[in-house]
């Protein structure tokens, strides 16, 4: 390459040639200089700087000196501050600064405080084994309030999103979402879609149903259970359970209700179905590879009066004392467990409720601490 451009040719002409960038010509022929070809040094460079601007080590030593001795002083501040302070006074000319001070604690490792350790966050669903194994797809469902078309109705909108697939739904209308509403909603979306394994929800009363009554089983419960899906509930006020619906709320407000000016509950419905089909478009092969769903049964056919049958499961955080909250009754789980989550699974069927800890930390890890009889109050439902 030198030779060429020695020759005439241009560092670009050169580069072309060679197959390597003009940077890389410009380098070896200031390497070359004037010298004659076979007296100039072609080895390899060490990258490492010459000369560093690190402290030296009888000033790093000085440093750490005067923190033990302000260690051992009335005042026991042993902070960078403290220490600079100290060398002022000790009348150092070459005193560091309070971040130089800080890297030389750090480098030479007497720093108090520890790093957070990180690590890794557990598969989707860790909490219930059928979904983090992707044996089943759960379908997260939570609703949206306190929106307002100018010059027109109050808005609220039920949003439905699949764990593993991403599979979204929405339902804008006109008046408040009731669980009848939602329980109607569903039904299109699954006998469209399919039926999930399991169907999430937090703990309002228009999922759950009335708080009023302990072990009270609403109407989406019971349409639920009706199809064999799973209904979950998730801790009272922590949000990472619902992280996929709460991230889709956001993204349906910003996308569909913020961008756009609506006439009217119409305009806002078309326009939220557009962005739906969207979605779905941009995640189609992540639905296409998400756990199968079951096929809605042609013959299904809801009674609100039959007693249920199937499993409810309730994740709960226990208090202090190791106890858990669960259909309106506290069951001490006899191992001390203080505030850690709890899996509830309440067996409708053969009237158990049986109790698994849970730990982030150990997502695999869920043994059963306790089995108890329960069996659902016989108080039938009231429409």
């Amino acid at each position: 390459m030198v030779k060429a451009v020695r020759g005439g040719q241009s560092l670009r002409g050169a580069a072309t040639t060679f197959g390597v960038s003009v940077g890389t010509v410009a380098h070896w022929v200031a390497r070359a200089k004037d010298q004659r070809l076979d007296r100039v040094d072609w080895s390899d460079r060490s990258r490492a700087p010459h000369k560093t601007r690190r402290t030296d080590i009888v000033l790093e030593d000085r440093v750490l000196q005067t923190r033990r001795e302000l260690a051992q002083g009335d005042l026991g501040a042993i902070g960078a501050d403290a220490i600079r302070a100290a060398l002022v006074e000790q009348k150092l000319a070459t005193a560091p600064s309070i971040r130089t001070i800080n890297r030389i604690l750090g480098r030479r490792g007497v720093l108090d405080s520890k790093t957070r350790t990180r690590r890794p966050p557990p598969p989707m669903g860790w909490y219930q084994p059928q979904v983090s194994t992707a044996k089943a797809e759960l379908d997260s469902i939570d609703g949206v309030e306190g929106l307002v078309i100018k010059n027109g109705p109050h808005v609220e909108v039920l949003n439905c999103v699949s764990l593993h697939g991403g599979l979204v739904a929405s339902w804008p209308i006109g008046t408040p979402v009731t669980a009848e509403m939602t329980r109607q909603s569903l039904v299109d979306h699954w006998r469209e879609v399919g039926l999930p394994g399991y169907a999430q929800f937090d703990n309002d009363a228009i999922f759950q149903g009335t708080h009023r009554y302990p072990g009270c089983v609403g109407r989406v419960i019971r349409f639920c259970l009706s199809l064999e899906v799973v209904p979950v509930f998730v801790p009272p006020r922590e949000t990472g359970f619902q992280a996929m619906i709460e991230s889709y709320n956001g993204w349906w407000q910003d996308k569909v209700w913020s961008r756009f000016e609506h006439q009217d509950l119409e305009h806002l419905q078309e326009r939220s179905r557009k962005y739906v089909a969207a979605v779905r478009r941009q995640r189609a092969s992540r639905i296409e590879a998400a756990p199968s769903r079951r096929q809605f049964p042609d013959d299904w056919k809801l009674n609100l009066k039959k007693r249920p049958r199937g499993q409810v499961i309730y994740v709960r955080r226990t208090n202090p004392n190791s106890e858990v909250v669960v259909m309106g009754k506290t069951w001490p789980l006899g191992v001390i467990w203080p505030n850690r989550l709890v899996r509830c699974e309440v067996d409708l069927t053969q009237d158990k409720i049986r109790f698994f800890t849970l730990r982030r930390k150990e997502p695999t890890h869920q043994p059963m601490v306790l089995e108890v009889d329960y069996r659902l109050p016989n108080r039938g439902f009231d429409d």
